[in-house]
């Protein structure tokens, strides 16, 4: 696992970070419609009951994406009845990374049992908007009367590696703020993880 994230810590510095500033705290997030592995289109607006959502940028081929796919999955099985479920999307270009094609997409998620959408952003639009730079990389948006408000935008934990004896779970922890009244203790972290492959020209 270590020498995965090292491989995953020198691919960070790789690829141009194209996107402009992107949502920070407090933004409110435009809706987006994208293609899932199931070939059906998501959209925020289909989860009627949902409180807000867990945003991750991710992807198939990332070491440190990869590290953090049980954990993605755990987000999901813990707060998805709670309100929160996980939608993740790909923001990488496959013409840049073939295994990143949605065909590889598919193959994952079904190999991984993902109980949860996984998008495809062919032309990085959401990511954009968002302005995500690395895989994996979060955006915890709340449910108000303004709109989906961006309370959280980081990594998911301090522990990259799964070997962290002082873990801090950022986005549980941000959530569990926000099923109390609260507004998270910790509102935005550095992301972690390998740099989006942008389409060339």
């Amino acid at each position: 696992m270590k020498h995965l994230f090292l491989i995953g810590l020198m691919l960070i510095s790789l690829g141009a970070c194209a996107q402009g500033e992107g949502y920070k705290v407090g933004d409110v997030v435009k809706d987006f419609a994208l293609k899932n592995v199931d070939n059906k289109t998501v959209s925020m607006a289909d989860y009627k009951d949902a409180k807000g959502f867990i945003v991750v940028f991710t992807c198939n081929t990332c070491p440190v994406a990869q590290a953090y796919q049980d954990r993605v999955a755990e987000l999901n099985a813990s707060y998805a009845a709670k309100g929160y479920p996980v939608i993740a999307i790909n923001p990488n270009d496959a013409g840049a990374v073939p295994a990143e094609s949605f065909d590889k997409m598919q193959a994952l998620a079904k190999v991984k049992n993902f109980t949860y959408p996984y998008l495809l952003d062919p032309d990085h639009v959401v990511t954009k908007q968002f302005g995500a730079s690395r895989t994996p990389h979060v955006f915890l948006v709340n449910k108000s009367d303004k709109g989906n408000i961006v309370e959280y935008i980081g990594a998911i934990d301090n522990d990259p590696e799964g070997e962290n004896a002082t873990k801090e779970d950022y986005v549980k922890n941000a959530i569990n703020n926000l099923a109390t009244g609260k507004k998270p203790t910790i509102t935005t972290t550095k992301a972690v993880g390998c740099s989006i492959k942008w389409k060339k020209g």
